[in-house]
């Protein structure tokens, strides 16, 4: 990654300093970055008052709280839109994503925009590995919300970054159904589980705000090998040295739908970033079991 120069970045708003945002911010200021960091209530922004830059309570969905931040002088060269709706539906998705860049854009037209979408967006179900260029057309709602929301942002010059499934220090969604014994193994709808560790989506948005190569482009952000859900749960019973969970029918709704594929980050790579956790055990040994260690005693 080159370094910044006088062209960068000066004033970076994260729109939305959550468990991705963050991480993000504290990155960006370590870097030498200027940050403002949003959040939607005063309770999250009270837990992040001892942060070096400044977070304030704006929620992005409400046109007036994001034009009041311009009213008042402030600007911003880049934004990025990591904002969550906390499992919400899809009313709660139109609000947040495409409501929240609308607002972002009307109000700061004079700034890069940065999405973090998801790669819930790709709805194949065979396997096969899917690129930035792969069909789009998911079968639910909050995905089709996401791609309307992509589209705004490109049109308008900006970056998408579609992420896959989330986890890093305190969070996997796996780990914590293994730990309840809520998980099982359903041979019948087995599926490729692509994810990424919070950190490393982290430093490729600092990749990205940190050349002129992102501007009106798609990248995929995930780790390097996609792995079957069966095989997570094994990997896990082993490590842990507990009972493999259950095999028998599932009845949990995926969350991403009923898709099956296998995203791959090549071109993300090919802009020189390389994760620090490449892999579903490398992320657990070094990163998330370590946090979960007062539930796993």
């Amino acid at each position: 990654m080159r370094p910044r120069d006088q062209s960068a970045v000066e004033h970076l708003l994260i729109a939305g300093c959550g468990y991705v945002g963050e991480a993000a911010a504290d990155l960006f200021h370590a870097a030498g970055w200027s940050v403002e960091g949003w959040t939607a209530s005063e309770k999250s922004a009270s837990l992040l008052a001892g942060k070096p830059y400044r977070v304030r309570t704006v929620n992005v969905s409400q046109r007036g709280e994001v034009a009041a931040r311009a009213s008042a002088g402030v600007g911003f060269d880049a934004i990025i839109l990591c904002a969550s709706t906390r499992g919400g539906d899809a009313h709660a998705y139109r609000r947040v994503y495409l409501q929240g860049a609308q607002n972002l854009l009307e109000t700061f037209p004079g700034s890069k925009l940065f999405f973090t979408s998801s790669t819930s967006v790709y709805a194949q179900r065979d396997a096969s590995w899917v690129t930035e260029q792969s069909e789009t057309q998911p079968t639910h709602e909050r995905a089709r919300i996401l791609l309307e929301t992509e589209r705004l942002v490109i049109g308008s010059g900006g970056t998408v970054l579609r992420v896959a499934g989330i986890h890093g220090p305190g969070r996997s969604a796996l780990l914590s159904r293994f730990l309840q014994g809520a998980a099982v193994i359903d041979p019948q709808i087995d599926r490729f589980v692509n994810q990424v560790h919070r950190d490393d989506i982290a430093a490729a948005l600092l990749l990205l705000l940190s050349s002129d190569l992102g501007s009106g482009q798609i990248y995929n952000v995930v780790d390097d090998q996609p792995i079957l859900q069966s095989e997570c749960y094994r990997w896990l019973a082993e490590r842990l040295r507990r009972p493999l969970p259950p095999i028998k029918e599932s009845a949990q709704t995926q969350k991403r739908g009923d898709s099956n594929k296998r995203v791959s980050n090549a071109k993300l790579r090919g802009l020189g970033w390389e994760p620090r956790y490449p892999t579903f055990a490398e992320a657990m040994d070094r990163s998330i079991l370590p946090s979960f260690a007062d539930r796993l005693s």
